[in-house]
């Protein structure tokens, strides 16, 4: 016995169709509002910080923020675990030491093979928030600031693009690549709004010139 199927009206494929095109993810579109919204809510937290002349840079050193790479887990101390975690194929040895994998730094787009070429760059560099209040704060919260793996502070960059930095705020450098202002704008903002730290007059300005690249502003 041969048996025929009936034709499915244009109207009812239609219908079938539709609603599973309607759930799949705008992903670019999402993308940009994600950024617009991070950009926008950055700019409120922006408003909320008090701006003041910077703090005299004296008595800051490193060891005020010590121990600087803390132990999170087990052997792992911060900054191994900021390389595993933005690494790409990362293999540990027994001291938990990156020896191999895949490096994206995001200020200046380079790709890097070795962890000899890269750095865990403090977003908000240590010698800037001692001057914008950490040298009023205890021992321990710089600790806890120096070693922080839960707001943005904490980033895989390039060796070269590390040190051009320095220690400037963003008034003085930005990141090479035009494409990750509105990023690290937001980072920047971010983690001195947790921590309550003050920003100066050209830092706001700057921050606030970075925030305009946000999409879908």
């Amino acid at each position: 016995m041969i048996f025929f199927r009936r034709a499915i009206p244009v109207t009812v494929l239609s219908l079938l169709v539709i609603p599973i095109v309607a759930v799949l993810p705008a992903t670019a579109d999402a993308r940009k509002r994600s950024e617009a919204e991070a950009g926008a809510l950055a700019r409120r937290m922006l408003a909320q910080l008090k701006v003041a002349r910077p703090l005299s840079i004296r008595g800051y050193s490193h060891q005020r923020f010590m121990p600087r790479w803390a132990h999170h887990k087990g052997k792992c101390n911060s900054r191994e675990v900021v390389l595993a975690r933005d690494g790409r194929r990362v293999r540990k040895n027994a001291a938990c030491h990156p020896v191999k994998g895949v490096w994206y730094s995001p200020y200046d787009g380079k790709w890097l093979k070795s962890e000899k070429q890269v750095d865990v760059d403090h977003v908000v560099p240590l010698s800037y928030a001692w001057r914008s209040g950490a040298s009023r704060w205890s021992q321990a919260r710089r600790r806890a600031f120096a070693n922080d793996l839960t707001r943005p502070e904490l980033i895989v960059v390039s060796h070269s693009a590390n040190v051009a930095k320095g220690g400037k705020g963003p008034q003085s450098w930005r990141p090479p690549r035009r494409a990750y202002w509105c990023r690290y704008a937001t980072s920047w903002i971010t983690v001195k709004h947790h921590y309550r730290l003050f920003v100066t007059k050209k830092e706001k300005v700057a921050l606030l010139n970075m925030l305009r690249t946000c999409r879908g502003r």
